[in-house]
């Protein structure tokens, strides 16, 4: 069965930072793309960040450039998302994702909380 496990969340203050990470079991995603998406609270889940399989291409919304970054260990089968600077506006449930084909991200976890206070 395979699984995606997030972990890192937490209550922090605006300007400090956090580390997600996601931990997939089941089958290893070290050829597919990996992806955090978020869902503020009374708000659809959106985009935050993506890393193909290597690591070597990232690719950000805009309202967290130069603030957060994607990252990934294949052999841990696990990706990253090193927040900095985090906003009251980065309040939302974090997602990660694997193995997207025609922008349908076939694998979810099941998301943690992170909440930013001003």
């Amino acid at each position: 069965q395979v699984q995606l496990v997030e972990s890192g969340g937490g209550l922090v203050q605006a300007g400090e930072s956090l580390k997600l990470s996601c931990a997939a079991s089941g089958r290893s995603f070290s050829t597919k793309p990996m992806g955090w998406f978020r869902q503020p609270p009374g708000k659809e889940r959106e985009f935050v960040a993506t890393v193909n399989w290597s690591g070597t291409n990232t690719y950000y919304t805009d309202s967290v450039k130069g603030r957060f970054t994607i990252s990934r260990d294949n052999a841990k089968n696990t990706v990253y998302l090193q927040m900095n600077n985090l906003k009251p506006e980065d309040t939302a449930v974090y997602y990660c994702a694997a193995d997207v084909h025609s922008g349908v991200w076939n694998y979810w976890g099941q998301g943690t909380q992170v909440t930013v206070s001003s």
